[in-house]
């Protein structure tokens, strides 16, 4: 990962569960990206308003708010951010989530290793750039 801060993916966690989402952003910052995370809806919205944001990790299940209405937002305010979804139930595992979710680009499980989580992150943010 390059260090100039133009290149570095943007990177929103949205975790109900904090220490789920210190896991993986340490590994994400240990990968040299930056990354935030945010347990809320509401704190969702606000990061994306007032903070460029290149990919979204978004927890399907939300417990304060809608996973599909932050998506919705992200797409309006920065239609260029890419969202990872993760979950732990099997919502949407038809693979339905990518007809109600324009900006959506994969669909995995919240046990998904770190590391495997942070390679999509790098491949997203990488294609983003290229763009």
């Amino acid at each position: 990962m390059t260090n100039d801060p133009s290149q570095t993916p943007q990177v929103l966690i949205v975790e109900s569960v904090p220490e789920l989402a210190i896991v993986w952003q340490n590994h994400l910052l240990r990968q040299g990206m930056s990354a935030t995370y945010v347990t809320s809806q509401e704190d969702a919205i606000a990061h994306l308003t007032a903070h460029k944001t290149d990919i979204l990790i978004l927890d399907l299940v939300v417990e304060e708010g809608s996973a599909l209405a932050i998506s919705d937002y992200a797409n309006y305010r920065q239609p260029d951010a890419q969202v990872i979804f993760v979950t732990n139930t099997s919502f949407f595992s038809d693979g339905s989530i990518f007809a109600h979710s324009a900006n959506a680009r994969a669909f995995i499980q919240s046990n998904t290793p770190p590391e495997d989580l942070a390679a999509m992150v790098a491949h997203y943010g990488a294609e983003r750039r290229a763009s």
